[in-house]
């Protein structure tokens, strides 16, 4: 039976729920085993205990504590060579961006990067913002793959426990050095992770109107993006950007609003389950993916939504 080499994606001792799309591609690729690696990572590994893996490694270090691809793609190499494994898989994030190819390189290993259909060992992947799918198969011993989680189901917990093995093994430093970080800090859910996503356009006309979607955020506990017309207009940083070049995500609820639908900004989000779009333009692009469509200005019917729409009960 093919073995599989899961990396679970974590941050601040939470595991991110992609991860469970890579664990369902990998109950298909074969037997499985999840690698955590960290520090201070008990509780991401005990997130994992019930999805069917035959073991969770943990790799436990305070040198491990910040991310760097040097330190952790040698972790990942040694972990292949103790399991056995023949796919090294991660769910597609900004770290498994930076990460997977490092890992790749030290195994001399094919990559897949950004899947969306396996099957018999071959792999798809969209291209040109969606228009095209490229079939893919790795003919190297060892395959390193990411996988594009609004494009897999997550994977159900079960009832029995997996084993957990600590895995100590060198730390392997280079020459990038942890200086620190630099990162945004909300109260709102981060956008790949979010139930409900509300994302603004060029339709806002300006930075001064964010509040109006804002205030449609608040009342439905909503992440927000933008589109990259925003981004690049300096209205909103790049975390926040949703498409092809930016987030890619899968919410239950993306309502677009004064987002025209660019083929970069569909690529991103098109996957969602229903999607509610609000643009003057009756013929905007945006309209062609939409479950829900308004033609209406914003302006007079975000504050009216706001209103009438009850917030959070908690």
């Amino acid at each position: 039976m093919t073995k599989v080499l899961v990396i679970a994606d974590h941050y601040n001792g939470k595991l991110k729920k992609s991860t469970l799309s890579a664990i369902h591609f990998a109950g298909q690729a074969g037997d499985f085993s999840i690698a955590v690696i960290g520090n201070n990572v008990d509780l991401v590994a005990d997130e994992l205990k019930l999805f069917g893996a035959e073991k969770i490694y943990i790799t436990d270090s305070p040198e491990l504590e910040h991310y760097l691809a040097h330190e952790y793609s040698a972790v990942i190499a040694d972990l292949v060579s103790h399991t056995g494994a023949e796919y090294v898989v991660m769910s597609t994030s900004t770290t498994a961006k930076d990460l997977m190819p490092v890992v790749a390189a030290r195994l001399s290993a094919g990559m897949a990067s950004d899947i969306i259909h396996f099957k018999n060992g071959k792999f798809k992947r969209s291209m040109y913002a969606g228009n095209a799918v490229a079939a893919m198969e790795i003919t190297t011993p060892i395959k390193v793959v990411t996988v594009l989680d609004t494009a897999f189901p997550k994977a159900e917990p079960g009832s029995t426990e997996s084993p957990v093995e600590v895995f100590t093994t060198e730390i392997s430093t280079g020459n990038a050095k942890w200086i620190a970080m630099d990162e945004s800090i909300s109260d709102r859910p981060e956008l790949t992770e979010a139930n409900i996503i509300v994302s603004g356009g060029r339709g806002f006309k300006d930075a001064e109107n964010k509040h109006l979607i804002e205030s449609l955020a608040d009342k439905l506990g909503a992440a927000i993006g933008w589109s990259r017309a925003a981004v690049d207009a300096g209205w909103a940083p790049n975390d926040l950007q949703v498409g092809q070049t930016g987030k890619i995500v899968a919410p239950d609820l993306y309502v677009a609003i004064g987002i025209s639908g660019a083929l970069q900004h569909l690529a991103g989000m098109k996957n969602s389950r229903v999607i509610v779009a609000i643009n003057k333009d009756e013929e905007a692009p945006i309209f062609s993916v939409a479950d829900y469509g308004m033609v209406a200005d914003l302006f007079n019917v975000l504050p009216e939504m706001a209103e009438k729409i009850p917030g959070q009960t908690g």
